[in-house]
């Protein structure tokens, strides 16, 4: 259960891979966009109201900044060539309008029609008690949700830190008493996933699956682009982990600063995707809450020691390794990556154009 609930917030800290475990896409016949947002808003005030024991947390329901809904196209893909062989290039977004159903042909039929799926960068930890993927892996080694020695949330975080928590939980989640027991990290994760609800958002359960699905169809075989960590003394390593905080207070701050801030960013970065408006999305701001807190986590002196500060950069070597065979040896290959890593002078895009090949966009 808590690597479940883990893995969507920390997902994007190791470079947008989708959750496996996020819900499918409703069969239920879509509502037209106006009733849409109306019974999102009914449902989020429903829900504060259930969660603080029949008083509503604040009054207010959010119908501002509204999100797409129905049918739409997504963006274009971009397109790698070298000489007669192409690369496709599926820019992603997370999180996307929650009740979006994404019109995928285009995208099926290239995956179908390639030779390779390359999947993006991941990282691997290898233990005697399982796999850890994504920089899920952290949290999820946690044999604990809650605080060491049963301190309450009020007690492990600043007083600063608490009352910006206050008004963001009765906002977004009521009164739930259960989630003032959680480490700061896993009472982020809940509150996050809270306010994409409201905001009429979701992690997952759009891109990954069609492409999961169009690939085993066609019988296209995937090539992992993964950085893997072996770890010598699991058990040992385990024990230091769940004594350690894994950076939980940086995190937390991290996880408000992106609520209080930037909602309105991500409903219109969803939106761009969702109608395929790259222009849009090249202009939108990009808060890496998870790159600083990726960085706080693998910068501890544990994580270097392990070597987990390079598995980033080792799992983005794989992707471009894979991308270059691919374009040597098939004529039709197909990716995805985030959009965010996909644009600028860092971006691979650019790092692909200085390889040499020649990069076209939608």
């Amino acid at each position: 259960m808590l690597a479940r609930r883990t893995m969507t917030f920390f997902a994007a800290m190791a470079f947008g891979i989708a959750a496996a475990h996020a819900p499918a896409l409703a069969d239920d016949p879509e509502p037209p966009p106006e009733a849409a947002e109306v019974a999102e808003a009914i449902e989020a005030a429903e829900a504060a109201e259930a969660g603080s024991g029949g008083e509503p947390s604040d009054g207010i329901v959010d119908l501002e900044a509204m999100v797409v809904s129905g049918a739409q196209p997504g963006p274009g893909m971009w397109k790698v060539r070298r000489g007669d062989h192409v690369l496709h290039i599926l820019g992603t977004v997370s999180p996307l309008p929650r009740r979006m159903e994404w019109m995928s042909a285009g995208v099926e039929s290239v995956v179908a029609g390639s030779q390779v799926v390359i999947a993006p960068p991941s990282v691997v930890v290898d233990a005697d008690v399982g796999v850890f993927r994504g920089m899920a892996l952290l949290p999820a080694m946690l044999r604990a949700r809650n605080n060491p020695g049963k301190r309450p949330l009020r007690e492990v975080v600043s007083a600063e830190q608490y009352a910006r928590w206050e008004v963001l939980k009765a906002r977004y989640m009521g009164r739930d008493r259960g989630v003032e027991k959680r480490r700061p990290l896993l009472a982020a994760q809940e509150l996050y996933e809270a306010a994409l609800r409201r905001s009429g958002l979701r992690m997952g359960g759009v891109i990954e699956p069609v492409v999961r699905k169009a690939r085993r169809a066609a019988g296209v075989p995937l090539v992992e682009s993964t950085a893997r960590l072996e770890l010598e003394d699991p058990k040992g390593v385990l024990k230091e982990f769940n004594q350690s905080d894994l950076a939980d207070r940086e995190c937390f701050a991290g996880a408000m600063d992106l609520i209080e801030a930037d909602l309105d960013t991500m409903r219109a970065r969803a939106n761009a995707w969702a109608v395929g408006d790259i222009e849009a999305l090249r202009a939108l701001p990009w808060k890496n809450h998870y790159a600083t807190c990726q960085e706080a986590v693998t910068g501890s002196e544990l994580a270097r020691r392990l070597g987990m500060d390079e598995l980033p950069r080792r799992a983005r070597e794989a992707w471009l390794a894979n991308v270059e065979a691919a374009l040597a040896e098939h004529p039709s290959s197909f990716s995805m990556m985030p959009m965010h890593q996909l644009f600028g002078d860092d971006g691979v895009l650019e790092e692909l154009a200085a390889l040499g090949y020649e990069v076209e966009a939608p």
